[in-house]
């Protein structure tokens, strides 16, 4: 008898192959991230079917099945993409290749920049990672190129510390700025550099006129500079075209360009920047007119300032009478006179020093009888003015640069530091001493630390030019040598100790190689100092013999 089929099985058959069909078409318009929630949720918890949809009976099959749809569609309807332009290449770097001793040490030294640090005692090697900066000013002042395999490294030591990047980005070129424009991680030496774009023929004006009005502000800063080192006057042509039109924070920063080549034909413009809208641009303004002893601020300053401070006549021995100002009026405050003082400070006083500070220091010498700098700050003066008068004359040697009185209110370095004629502060001296010559810097120093040793001398050494050679090395010796045998912690001078080992005289070696043997414990001192002594010392010694061979290997 033939087989025949119900019509309800029927029925029911085409019924559930409906129902399946529906279930399968509806998970295959789900979208890709919902089949992706389904695969990693799984499909018990999250079955592939909209909501509200109906959920296929074999959910797992019907998701991979999907799944493969969504690809094929996805492949069948990829556009080719459109190539980008290759970048163009880097500019040629004409300077020479490293000698190959100094490219390993390089490598060396960026590698070890990496490499983990371990706490405690820092035992006798060199620490490699604080070479790097002296590494790269040799290489620089030898006129060498990067190696090119080295140069990610490079930019990356670079990017993680802000002081090598001037140093950096020099021995990079070309190349280095060519590769910063590719890696995003490296934007900063394009920041740092005008994008890296080379500057414009300072002799074509409608070039400069084009990069000024159109440039990015790094390029448009570097661009001020170079035209200000070639033609003064022209970079201020340059900067008055468009300065109404810029933002406070931009006018501040070009008229720091100004610093460079400062002179009388700056004073119109500056005169103008008084009245500006931004409080910050105004007193930048007045302190570079302060600085030109001719120009018309320097001479209302002077006059409020000779109206304070006066020889007094009523005594017997000469000495300098003070009648500090009783108010901060409009034309004070517009010439940079700033009203409200900090906390603490006294209001008239906080208004007496920005008035010397701003006055010419040969005002001085006339108002006090042709005496010279040494002679008027030896006086003595009223009212216990002493402090606040000197402190401003400091600041005044300092802007001015004024070498005389830079001499005169640093006094004798042997004078205890509380008595001397100026300012007891060591970091105001360091900037009086940055004012003379490297050669008297360095014996002022020396004789310094002499007297007083090394716990004072730490910002003054730090403007010492490098290497300290001479009496300068041979005093921070003799005073780490008396340190150590009178028996005090290392570690309290471990800040001068590694700046010897950056700075000294790598001749200075050999000298102290009798320092490294470690001493019997000698009684009141501290415990255990002599082997931290001779620890320090050890690694001082092979700090400055690597850094010969440093030397040695650019010299190649």
């Amino acid at each position: 008898m033939p087989h025949t089929t119900s019509p309800t099985a029927t029925t029911t058959a085409t019924t559930t192959a409906s129902t399946s069909a529906s279930a399968s078409a509806s998970v295959d318009s789900l979208p890709w991230e919902e089949l992706v929630t389904s695969a990693l949720l799984g499909t018990d918890r999250r079955p592939p079917a909209p909501r509200g949809g109906p959920v296929p009976a074999d959910a797992p099959a019907a998701l991979l099945d999907a799944a493969v749809l969504h690809t094929v569609r996805r492949r069948a309807g990829l556009l080719p993409a459109v190539p980008e332009a290759r970048p163009e290449p880097a500019a040629p770097d004409p300077r020479p290749a490293l000698p190959e001793a100094a490219r390993h040490r390089l490598a060396h030294l960026l590698a070890d920049r990496s490499a983990p640090s371990g706490g405690g005692r820092r035992g006798t090697a060199p620490d490699l990672t604080e070479l790097i900066p002296q590494w790269l000013a040799i290489a620089n002042r030898r006129g060498f190129r990067a190696p090119p395999a080295l140069l990610p490294a490079l930019l990356d030591a670079a990017r993680a510390r802000t002081d090598l990047r001037p140093q950096a980005l020099a021995f990079a070129g070309p190349r280095g700025m060519w590769l910063a424009g590719l890696n995003p991680d490296w934007k900063f030496a394009l920041r740092g550099s005008a994008s890296g774009a080379p500057q414009p023929g300072l002799t074509d004006p409608d070039a400069v006129a084009r990069l000024w009005e159109e440039g990015l502000f790094a390029e448009r800063v570097a661009l001020l500079d170079a035209v200000r080192a070639q033609d003064p006057p022209a970079a201020l042509t340059l900067l008055a075209t468009t300065w109404p039109t810029e933002r406070a924070e931009d006018r501040l920063m070009f008229l720091d360009s100004l610093r460079s080549g400062l002179g009388g034909a700056d004073e119109p413009f500056l005169e103008q920047a008084l009245s500006d809208r931004s409080r910050n641009v105004r007193a930048t303004a007045a302190e570079l007119l302060s600085a030109l002893p001719e120009s018309a601020l320097a001479g209302r300053m002077a006059a409020r300032a000779l109206s304070c401070v006066h020889p007094d006549r009523t005594g017997a021995v000469a000495s300098i009478a003070v009648e500090a100002p009783h108010e901060c009026d409009a034309d004070m405050q517009r010439d940079g006179v700033t009203a409200v003082p900090p906390t603490g400070r006294g209001e008239r006083s906080w208004w007496l020093g920005q008035l010397v500070e701003a006055t010419p220091l040969g005002v001085w010498e006339e108002r006090f009888g042709g005496r010279p700098a040494d002679e008027i700050v030896a006086l003595s003066v009223a009212d216990d003015w002493a402090d606040e008068l000197h402190t401003a004359w400091c600041r005044a040697a300092v802007r001015q640069r004024n070498p005389q009185w830079s001499r005169a209110l640093l006094g004798r370095p042997s004078e205890p530091v509380a008595s001397g004629p100026g300012t007891a502060s060591i970091a105001e001296r360091s900037k009086l001493l940055a004012i003379l010559d490297e050669g008297e810097r360095a014996s002022w120093v020396a004789e310094f630390i002499a007297a007083h040793g090394l716990s004072e001398a730490f910002q003054l050494l730090g403007v010492c030019t490098v290497p300290w050679a001479g009496p300068l090395g041979r005093a921070v010796v003799d005073a780490l040598d008396i340190a150590r045998d009178g028996g005090s912690y290392p570690w309290s001078f471990s800040g001068v100790m590694g700046l010897a080992e950056r700075c000294l005289d790598p001749a200075e070696a050999d000298r102290l190689e009798v320092l490294t043997a470690a001493q019997d414990e000698q009684e009141g001192a501290s415990p255990g100092a002599g082997g931290y002594w001779s620890e320090a010392f050890q690694r001082l010694v092979s700090t400055l013999r690597l850094r010969a061979a440093m030397e040695a290997e650019l010299t190649a």
